[in-house]
């Protein structure tokens, strides 16, 4: 049905747009929403005209009373004047003078009206001009109606706006949408970014645990070794313990200590040091006491004497 439209028709607004072949039904709606704008544009420019007409009527009347007024201040004046000449007090000449200002304020109003009157008469015409480039729109609309189902005008138009507002709500449908997306991809960039932080310092908090846990490897190395060689020393010094333990038990017995139930206990290694203790002292007493007397008679005593002394300390 849109598809019948011929490249005859032109629309004009402030432009011209030539129409070839079939229109499409999207620049028919298109065409069809915009001349029913411009025919409530028409509309609002009658209305304002008509008022414009009005006012003019009015003003006219305005007018005239207006100049019937300054006449009749204009003559007013004058007896004024005449009344003047006859009689000059003070305090009618001040009347006299009040009455001519007020004549003069009409005056003046009445040329402010004139120009006011002018400028509307231009206004006039000018949207006479304007109605009449729209009268293009409605013609255009009518041979529009022509070609479809529609018995009138409004029908159309309203079959128009109906279109236009399931095209605004349909707009603004797809808005919501878009917006919740939008939201969507925000939340969704936020969750993201929480995630890659929280990523980042749980990779920071392993790397420092494994840092501490090479460190706690070395130390436990370090006490590993240490807990080696003192197992080594401890071993060193048992042996050496053992040792000692076997001398000393060797020495008490050359010292002619006894072991056992008559004599000491065989680990009990301090008390065997004392007794060889006690046995090394009596023997170098003994010594000293030989070499002192050793000493005394090689000064005056003969060879035999000392030999006799040798076997008896033997």
């Amino acid at each position: 049905m849109f598809s019948k439209m011929t490249s005859d028709r032109t629309v004009c607004l402030n432009r011209k747009s030539n129409v070839q072949g079939a229109m499409t039904g999207r620049d028919f709606i298109a065409a069809q929403i915009e001349l029913k704008d411009k025919e409530r544009e028409l509309e609002e420019l009658r209305q304002k005209t008509h008022e414009q007409k009005q006012y003019l009527i009015y003003l006219h009347r305005r007018n005239e009373e207006l100049q019937q007024t300054a006449k009749e201040a204009r003559e007013q004046r004058f007896k004024l004047e005449m009344f003047f000449r006859d009689e000059e007090t003070e305090s009618d000449r001040l009347t006299a003078e009040k009455e001519m200002k007020e004549a003069m304020e009409k005056e003046a109003e009445v040329q402010r009206l004139k120009e006011e009157c002018v400028l509307l008469k231009k206004r006039k015409r000018e949207m006479q001009l304007q109605t009449l480039k729209y009268t293009h729109y409605r013609e255009f609309l009518e041979r529009v109606l022509k070609l479809t189902k529609f018995t009138n005008v409004d029908a159309l138009a309203g079959y128009f706006e109906n279109l236009l507002y399931i095209r605004d709500q349909l707009y603004q449908r797809e808005t919501q949408v878009q917006e919740h997306m939008e939201q969507q991809k925000k939340a969704f960039q936020i969750l993201k970014d929480q995630h890659n932080l929280l990523w980042l310092q749980k990779n920071n908090h392993l790397s420092q645990l494994q840092t501490n846990l090479e460190k706690a490897r070395s130390k436990a190395l370090i006490w590993e070794r240490q807990w080696n060689q003192i197992q080594e020393t401890a071993a060193k010094k048992t042996l050496e313990l053992g040792q000692i333990t076997y001398a000393t038990l060797n020495l008490f017995e050359m010292a002619g200590g006894v072991i056992g139930v008559s004599g000491l206990y065989i680990h009990d290694t301090e008390k065997q040091l004392e007794a060889i203790k006690n046995f090394m002292m009596d023997h170098t007493d003994i010594v000293k006491h030989y070499q002192t007397y050793v000493q005394r008679e090689a000064r005056g005593s003969r060879p035999e004497n000392i030999a006799n002394i040798k076997e008896q300390t033997v």
